[in-house]
């Protein structure tokens, strides 16, 4: 019974041993069949005889899944298999800064500050306005956010025209937007700084360049074989390529442009006359505002210049009775144009009614006085009259003032006796125009004598200054009397 058992036990095992060789037999048959239709089929079409081969067993009895028929389908599945799905680059850096963005495509923008959510990652930096934007769910495009690409982009400090603040650097990308990043913190700029830096040059310097590496499938009468080859961006939009080709040209031609230019300006400067030979030529020419008593009144063949006659014959004409006149100062503007006319020697008429306010031409007679390259006192006078000034004795005061007004050269002599005759008049008025004797050596005072080198007391001299004209009118008949002799 128990050798039965054995038996009938070995039995059942060898049925089913046979039974799973049968399956398995079936299988392959089944597989081989499989085989040998695609290989039909592929003889009929021979256009699908590399998606046939490409049919692999790879252990017995097992066969690899099929492949569609379509090719765009199957260049899909392989690439599915062969290139791994791409993940989102790796944040480098991330933090808050001020951006400001300058241009666009090259053309500029007002500057505008705002605080931004600032992400470096691999080859874009992105601007947000809060770290919860950038938390969002992944979708394309981001609201809000805008993205720079750091490929051929450049960055540098910036210079103080760009912006006022402090900490500041600039990055210029290749198609021609320019942003201004700026933390009052100077290690964390710094920090950005570097980062972006790095990150940039680690990024080929020409964009076409800076394209994604994909497999590609070359077709041969056979198979198909995978190989490499360079799948471009996205092209730029026309308005980007343009303001991007005339970067380059820009950056190019600069340089070779800054060097023609200094070269054109050392041949100029080399070549240039001289200011005397100009003046010989008659194109340049002294100006009466700034210029030297003397050389004015050469050029004009006379001892007094010709617009301190014509703005003492208008005040004696329509200002003297004008409340304070040469203490009120009249408007600058028109002042200048007065100025500026006179110096291109135009006709002057200060009858016009633009010369309506007389404190102007006051304004600009006193402005003639002050601009002179030496005062109307010389220099080397100026010691002489303040210890003149300084004597107790009233005769012997006015003796000196007479014999160093009698020294000076024609010109001084001429125009400070002119001057000073008008002003006696505006004091003989005073009572219209309230200006005193004491009121007009205050406003005379430091702009007819001065020290050539004023790093003394200035204090003391302006009070020497103002009695000194205040005394040159009070005795102004005594001092020039000998002239009417």
């Amino acid at each position: 019974m128990e050798g039965r058992t054995v038996t009938n036990d070995c039995s059942v095992q060898t049925s089913t041993n046979c039974d799973n060789s049968l399956e398995t037999l079936n299988s392959a048959h089944q597989a081989t069949g499989a085989v040998q239709m695609r290989i039909k089929n592929a003889n009929s079409h021979p256009d699908r005889q590399s998606q046939t081969k490409s049919m692999i067993l790879t252990d017995a009895g097992k066969v690899t899944e099929p492949i569609s028929r379509h090719r765009r389908n199957h260049s899909q599945h392989v690439l599915k298999d062969v290139i791994p799905p791409l993940e989102h680059p790796m944040v480098e850096k991330e933090g808050y800064l001020q951006k400001a963005k300058i241009a666009d495509g090259g053309k500029k923008l007002r500057k505008n500050w705002s605080t931004s959510w600032i992400v470096l990652s691999g080859r874009k930096l992105e601007f947000y306005k809060d770290p919860k934007q950038q938390a969002l769910p992944n979708v394309k495009p981001r609201p809000n956010a805008e993205s720079v690409d750091l490929c051929g982009a450049h960055i540098e400090w910036a210079a103080k025209d760009k912006s006022s603040k402090k900490s500041v650097f600039q990055i210029t990308t290749a198609s021609g937007n320019e942003f201004l990043l700026q933390s009052d913190i100077d290690f964390l700029i710094l920090d950005w700084f570097h980062a972006i830096k790095n990150a940039i040059d680690r990024l080929p310097k020409n964009p076409s360049f800076g394209s994604l590496e994909l497999f590609s499938f070359q077709r041969s009468s056979s198979s198909e074989q995978p190989s490499h080859c360079h799948i471009d961006r996205k092209e730029q939009k026309p308005e980007n390529r343009k303001s991007f080709m005339f970067r380059l040209h820009h950056s190019v031609s600069d340089t070779s442009d800054k060097n023609r230019v200094k070269s054109r300006l050392k041949k100029f400067i080399s070549r240039r006359p001289s200011l005397k030979t100009l003046q010989e030529k008659g194109i340049i020419k002294d100006q009466i505002f700034g210029s030297h008593l003397h050389t004015v009144c050469e050029r004009e063949h006379s001892t007094v210049p010709w617009f301190v006659k014509q703005c003492i014959e208008a005040v004696e004409k329509r200002g003297l009775e004008v409340d304070g006149i040469y203490r009120v100062s009249g408007n600058l503007a028109t002042i200048q144009k007065l100025r500026f006319i006179v110096n291109q020697e135009e006709k002057l008429n200060l009858d016009d009614s633009q010369w309506e306010d007389i404190h102007v031409v006051t304004g600009a007679l006193k402005m003639f006085f002050r601009e002179l390259s030496e005062p109307l006192f010389p220099y080397s006078f100026f010691e002489r009259f303040v210890e003149a000034i300084k004597k107790q004795d009233s005769d012997a005061k006015i003796e000196t003032m007479k014999s160093l007004v009698k020294s000076l050269p024609p010109p001084n002599h001429d125009t400070m006796k002119i001057l000073f005759g008008h002003l006696t008049k505006i004091v003989a008025k005073a009572a219209q125009n309230l200006m005193s004797t004491q009121s007009l050596g205050i406003v005379f005072g430091p702009t007819l004598l001065r020290a050539e080198n004023e790093s003394g007391n200035v204090a003391v001299h302006m009070v020497y200054q103002n009695q000194v004209a205040e005394f040159m009118l009070t005795e102004y008949d005594k001092i020039f009397s000998s002239e009417e002799d």
